[in-house]
């Protein structure tokens, strides 16, 4: 019942969309001012998880459990400046139940970085424009933007390592077998992979080199 009960809300983070063309092309441009706006309407972690009907005792425990490594801490609280992490994400979805905390947990432990949390139907522009690798739209989207609103990076669904396994392996093992996978690789992972990847997201903004790892993979 527990396997299943999984399965199935990983599966509920993937809606039904039309795939975009698979090209490789800069990040899109997203008027600032709506990124602005979304974010300054958005919920924080801990009001949309006292919100949540599905998966609650799941969304709870992560909120209390999540961590993040002191070195990744220390990497994200050097890079210094203002960032803002917004984030489209529903509460049935597993994906966005093993990624969101500790994305939640590294925002408030740097300062400088904050998160806020809308849900699709809001932020169905910003999906759009940030697709799977496959073109699908899907929660969790998670958007850097710098002090002035940009857009400076993203990271789509999954962490980066699933994310690509993911991508080689969903045409050749059935449906079933994915998804098991996914939660083996969350229970393991315990959120080290998607806070590293925003860490880097954040160093590679400071720098100049934005990242967005998505649509158009080989």
């Amino acid at each position: 019942m527990l396997v299943t009960a999984l399965l199935a809300s990983l599966v509920s983070c993937q809606p039904t969309a039309v795939p975009a063309p698979r090209l490789r092309v800069p990040l899109p441009a997203i008027a600032d001012s709506m990124l602005r706006t979304l974010f300054e309407r958005g919920q924080t972690f801990s009001e949309f998880v006292e919100k949540a009907s599905a998966r609650r005792e799941g969304w709870l425990r992560l909120q209390r459990e999540a961590e993040v490594s002191a070195g990744l801490l220390a990497r994200a609280r050097a890079v210094g400046g203002t960032w803002q992490l917004l984030v489209i994400a529903i509460d049935r979805c597993g994906d966005s139940m093993n990624s969101v905390p500790y994305a939640a947990r590294l925002a408030d432990s740097v300062p400088g970085l904050s998160l806020r949390i809308v849900l699709p139907t809001e932020g169905r522009a910003v999906q759009e424009a940030h697709r799977s690798l496959d073109g699908r739209t899907a929660t969790p989207t998670l958007v850097l933007l710098d002090a002035g609103g940009n857009d400076v990076g993203c990271v789509v669904e999954l962490p980066a390592p699933l994310r690509q396994w993911n991508h080689r392996n969903r045409t050749v093992i059935s449906d079933d077998s994915l998804h098991a996978y996914r939660s083996s690789f969350y229970a393991k992972d315990r959120g080290v992979s998607v806070t590293t990847e925003l860490v880097e997201l954040l160093e590679a903004a400071k720098n100049g080199t934005p990242r967005c790892d998505r649509q158009g993979a080989p």
